[in-house]
């Protein structure tokens, strides 16, 4: 009993963790916005400084240099890690971008598309099979797309290069085979000395903001370590205390709460082009979540049916 809810307890606080993770991504546009002031460029150098700081802090807190020192040693894992750094970077720096250049709902867009950029990279890269209503969900956000692109003529660029990276930073922190925090450490580590050449060639040429804007804006700054780290410790957390088919259906608070943002808070024109996107975007994530939803329901059924089979024979 002692240990079925202590269970339950863990399983608890993976929910709140979830929660306020997604919940985190999807107000982050909040908090970019306070920086609008400064070149994104700059915001990413800074968050790649910061966020490593913070991160040898926690590394220290916890103990874990020697696993992290284990992963580092390993060529596989640096090619990846260092591919994946690439990969996020390039994510960050769109969402940053986008988000103080007005366009924030089409960041809701790039990760509403993201799980189904996930399904098909899976099928491309390894070369996992595609079921019907997978590939049909996959087809409706690719309408989607050519929706936006014909009709409302403009090509989604920011919301498909946002899906794009994002799917790749997964896959290649899947084939790294490293924990969150050190895998996350390497990743930015490996970019860092590019970082601080930049912030270094910024301020002899007279253009960096750090200090120069007050030490509000500094601070800020100086912030952004914490803001990219605490939500993937919940991520984490939750990942490992929840089932997956309950982290799927998470995912989706962050782009939601970014479309409101956009359009609520920010007045971003919302248009009928937009608008048949989303349906379809929707619709291509019902079918699979819904998917999903099945497959999982008929795995428990057949592990229950074999667990009463063992069952039996032993009696």
């Amino acid at each position: 009993m002692l240990r079925k809810n202590s269970a339950e307890s863990q399983e608890t606080y993976g929910l709140i963790a979830g929660i306020a993770a997604f919940t985190t991504w999807g107000f982050i546009p909040i908090y970019w916005k306070l920086l609008a002031a400064v070149p994104a460029t700059e915001i990413l150098a800074h968050r790649f400084v910061w966020t490593t700081i913070f991160l040898s802090i926690v590394l220290s807190w916890q103990r874990r240099w020697p696993e992290l020192i284990a992963d580092a040693r390993s060529p596989r894992a640096r090619i990846y890690c260092l591919t994946g750094g690439l990969a996020i970077a390039s994510n960050w720096f769109l969402f940053i971008y986008a988000v103080n250049t007005g366009r924030v709902v089409e960041t809701a867009l790039g990760y509403f598309m993201t799980p189904l950029m996930n399904v098909l990279f899976g099928a491309v890269f390894l070369r996992e099979r595609l079921t019907k209503l997978q590939f049909a969900s996959v087809l409706l956000a690719a309408l989607g797309v050519l929706n936006l692109t014909f009709g409302y003529g403009r090509f989604p660029w920011i919301a498909v290069l946002l899906c794009i990276t994002f799917g790749l930073y997964g896959l290649l922190r899947k084939q790294s085979g490293t924990a969150a925090i050190p895998g996350l450490f390497i990743e930015t580590i490996l970019l860092v000395p590019f970082a601080l050449v930049f912030l270094v060639y910024l301020q002899r040429s007279g253009t960096l903001m750090f200090a120069r804007a007050g030490w509000p804006l500094s601070m800020l700054l100086i912030s952004t370590g914490v803001v990219t780290a605490v939500p993937l410790f919940w991520f984490g957390y939750a990942t490992r205390h929840l089932r997956l088919i309950t982290i799927g259906f998470l995912q989706y608070l962050s782009p939601i709460g970014s479309f409101f943002l956009g359009v609520f808070l920010y007045h971003e024109p919302f248009t009928r082009g937009y608008l048949v996107t989303f349906v379809l975007i929707w619709l291509a994530l019902a079918l699979f979540t819904g998917e999903a939803v099945l497959r999982w329901r008929s795995s428990r059924v057949r592990a229950i049916a074999t667990c009463a089979l063992e069952a039996s024979a032993l009696d």
